[in-house]
């Protein structure tokens, strides 16, 4: 489960490759969004994770695809758990090939 790059959570992507550039704000965007302030600004901020719900409007409004946000988070959580899970998963043996 080497894997070399650092988990990066998907706030971060949005703040820095999205807010940033367009000099928006959390606020602006989640008025554009019409969900709450707190949530975009608690993700940009890398506080909460993004959902399906949030992945969609993302997707819409960026003009991605829902699956490109809802994979970053997925891949953040895998490596954050796998991080936790070092001396747990390194004591389960692996299935012998048959």
């Amino acid at each position: 489960m080497g894997n070399l790059l650092s988990a990066i959570h998907p706030g971060e992507i949005l703040r820095e490759e999205y807010l940033v550039p367009l000099n928006m704000s959390a606020g602006a965007l989640a008025k554009k969004l019409n969900v709450p302030r707190t949530r975009i600004e608690r993700l940009a901020t890398e506080q909460s994770p993004v959902t399906p719900d949030t992945a969609l409007r993302l997707a819409k409004f960026f003009r991605t695809t829902p699956q490109f946000w809802m994979n970053m988070q997925t891949s953040y959580d895998l490596k954050m758990q796998a991080s936790a899970l070092v001396e747990v998963l390194a004591a389960i043996p692996e299935r012998e090939a048959a």
